[in-house]
């Protein structure tokens, strides 16, 4: 790891580590890790996407009060560890269209650094380590386990995706996370994909048998 990744990754703990809504620095890492393995078989620029992992959800609406000054922050913070402008500009092109609900009406155009980052992210939303998320982030906002009144929403815009009040973390699984592995880029991040939404599939099975006994 070089001085500048060492730098970034110190950031994001010190931003990160306090989150308890299923963004924390756990995640990050476990998002950085992917990163790693997959440059193993494609060929980008590492050093952007290690930054644009570590960085991902600094100053993520769902987190932060203030994204906009939190952004303009990053950027100063990559300043002053030595990146420069283009290397900032590709950095924050990344995170700026790599969410899922920035991709809802209609698919961003990414780097190949962008695609592994976004893959990466993606991963850690499903299978297991998926599962535990959803429902960190489902208590930490309230949200319902499951009402089998409250059918899944068909979500076509940011706007809706965002206004979940009546939502449930079940429901959650049918309108987000069932379907991430079909949009995955590479090869090896859909390998892996497609075992875990086999894997929760299975769990809402379950889940559903163990609620209606």
């Amino acid at each position: 790891m070089n001085d500048k990744i060492a730098k970034v990754k110190a950031y994001a703990k010190e931003n990160m580590s306090k989150d308890r809504s299923g963004h924390g620095f756990d995640h990050i890492q476990r998002v950085a890790n992917m990163v790693l393995q997959l440059m193993g078989t494609e060929s980008a620029n590492g050093e952007i996407a290690l930054t644009a992992a570590y960085l991902h959800d600094v100053f993520d609406d769902k987190i932060v009060s203030d994204p906009n000054a939190k952004r303009d922050e990053v950027k100063a913070k990559l300043t002053e560890f030595g990146f420069d402008q283009d290397e900032i500009n590709q950095v924050m092109d990344i995170i700026n269209h790599m969410s899922f609900s920035d991709n809802i009406e209609h698919k961003q155009s990414l780097s190949k650094e962008g695609q592994i980052v976004q893959d990466a992210d993606r991963l850690d939303a499903i299978g297991a380590i998926g599962i535990a998320r959803a429902f960190q982030y489902g208590g930490a906002h309230r949200r319902t386990i499951y009402d089998p009144n409250i059918k899944p929403r068909d979500l076509t815009t940011k706007a809706a995706y965002r206004n979940a009040v009546d939502d449930t973390t079940i429901n959650h699984f049918y309108e987000k996370l069932f379907k991430i592995a079909s949009d995955l880029n590479t090869d090896a991040t859909k390998q892996i994909g497609k075992k875990r939404t086999q894997y929760m599939r299975d769990f809402v099975t379950e889940f559903k048998q163990e609620w209606d006994q």
